[in-house]
């Protein structure tokens, strides 16, 4: 993999494939930024004069990143691309089954399994060894608008409308694969997605990765990397997850936002103050400042389609 001049040197804390995969992520990321061409959610504010307008408008040093799993959608990712592909007899009900057994425990557990994911990830891989990319990229806008639009959360999705209003980038971080994230992204109208990156040769895939999957301290990784190659500030971003395996993305920004929180993650926002969500039953979580248009009523309807197109960066 060719040096890449505008990332950010290598941190001792972090593992070699984690800088690896968080500067493939970023890199990946760069190249298909979407254009925010309209935005066409609303939200009734949800007002808390007691603190300062967040996000700022006009900071354009200032963007957002959020988790996709159980922050922004309901679920995993990669388990709804496989029902997607299963659909399209890319594999056999054997495999379904598998996928369908991750999915159940990631649901029961409620955070992210290392092992299961993993386990998930080179199932996908295998599957889509020797097909091209552009391929996978047209099958996964069929099976965003089959298996995961409706199952976006209104509330995670009115956070990240705040920040688009406001002016600034948002980006997924996930460890799906980032043509997932990517299309997901251009759905809802955000900047761009860092996922896992699959290795291609020619535009088909090898069914190996490019360092590791985009989890944990990879992803901060990843943030810090795109971060400083779009000059922004980290202590005037925000970024959102439900899971304490983020907490390395989540302690790099000056705004972390625990949404819909394991219980780990949760004991550790209420210990540093953090602002907590929680969209499973509308409750409101620790009165530790909500921010404007977060309210459970915010967006609670459908969305209308506010698609944005994509330029290539050079």
């Amino acid at each position: 993999m060719a040096a890449l001049g505008w990332l950010t040197p290598r941190r001792r804390s972090a593992t070699a494939r984690s800088v690896l995969a968080g500067e493939a992520a970023a890199e990946a990321a760069r190249k298909t930024s979407a254009e925010d061409e309209s935005a066409l959610l609303t939200g009734a504010p949800d007002q808390a004069p007691e603190e300062p307008a967040f996000p700022v408008a006009g900071d354009d040093r200032a963007a957002a990143f959020f988790d996709l799993d159980n922050t922004v959608m309901q679920g995993a990712a990669i388990f709804h691309f496989g029902r997607g592909l299963y659909k399209r007899r890319f594999f056999e009900r054997r495999e379904l089954t598998r996928f369908a057994w991750q999915q159940a425990w990631f649901r029961l557990a409620g955070v992210e399994d290392p092992e299961h994911m993993q386990d998930a990830r080179d199932s996908a891989l295998s599957i889509v060894k020797g097909h091209r990319v552009s391929e996978l990229m047209s099958i996964g806008e069929e099976i965003y608008d089959e298996y995961m639009a409706d199952r976006i959360w209104p509330g995670t999705r009115a956070l990240a409308q705040a920040h688009l209003d406001a002016g600034q980038r948002v980006w997924l971080v996930t460890a799906a694969p980032v043509e997932t994230a990517t299309i997901i992204a251009r759905r809802l109208g955000l900047t761009g997605a860092l996922g896992t990156v699959a290795e291609s040769v020619d535009g088909v895939y090898t069914g190996r990765l490019v360092g590791e999957p985009l989890h944990g301290p990879a992803k901060a990784e990843a943030v810090r990397a795109l971060a400083a190659a779009e000059s922004l500030d980290l202590e005037r971003c925000a970024a959102y997850s439900d899971s304490h395996n983020d907490i390395p993305m989540l302690s790099l920004v000056g705004h972390p936002y625990a949404i819909n929180p394991d219980t780990k993650l949760r004991k550790h926002a209420r210990s540093l103050d953090w602002r907590l969500r929680d969209y499973r039953t509308g409750r409101k979580a620790a009165k530790v400042g909500i921010p404007a248009a977060a309210g459970v009523g915010a967006l609670a309807g459908g969305t209308a389609a506010a698609l944005a197109l994509h330029r290539r960066r050079r």
